[in-house]
């Protein structure tokens, strides 16, 4: 059930972001929800893109170079607390997280939170068990 994640490798210099953004807008490609790490020299621009194939082509025929990888993506209600229940299962099952990030999705009593962590399997079902929705590629798709 994993979603698949775009990490494109940028030079940390004036125009490289734009460069992207417009490579994958010129391609038809949207960007459904996006996180930026850095160092001095170069960043990772990880991304939940709406047709993977396609941001993949035109990244590659423009010589950027690109993984994918398969994170967690699990619905969290828009209440208190709910963000704390996600994390507080990850904790107690000694599940190390790498790194997260989130977004809003076409409704807005819920956000999509993106987990990045060695064992995807195992973090879906303990979030199910929980009583957390997992979310697959397919409901990204719908967004």
């Amino acid at each position: 059930m994993a979603i698949k994640q775009l990490a494109v490798f940028v030079e940390n210099k004036h125009g490289s972001l734009d460069e992207i953004t417009k490579i994958l807008a010129n391609a038809g490609v949207d960007i459904r929800a996006l996180s930026i790490s850095e160092t001095q020299d170069f960043g990772i621009l990880r991304m939940i893109v709406s047709d993977l194939e396609a941001a993949k082509a035109t990244l590659k025929e423009n010589q950027c170079v690109y993984t994918v990888t398969e994170v967690v993506g699990v619905s969290v209600p828009d209440t208190p607390g709910a963000m704390a229940g996600v994390i507080r299962i990850l904790s107690e099952n000694n599940i190390n997280l790498e790194y997260v990030y989130a977004f809003l999705g076409a409704s807005h009593d819920s956000a999509c939170v993106i987990l990045r962590v060695a064992d995807n399997a195992l973090t879906e079902k303990l979030l199910e068990e929980g009583g957390y929705h997992v979310v697959s590629d397919p409901f990204i798709e719908k967004l």
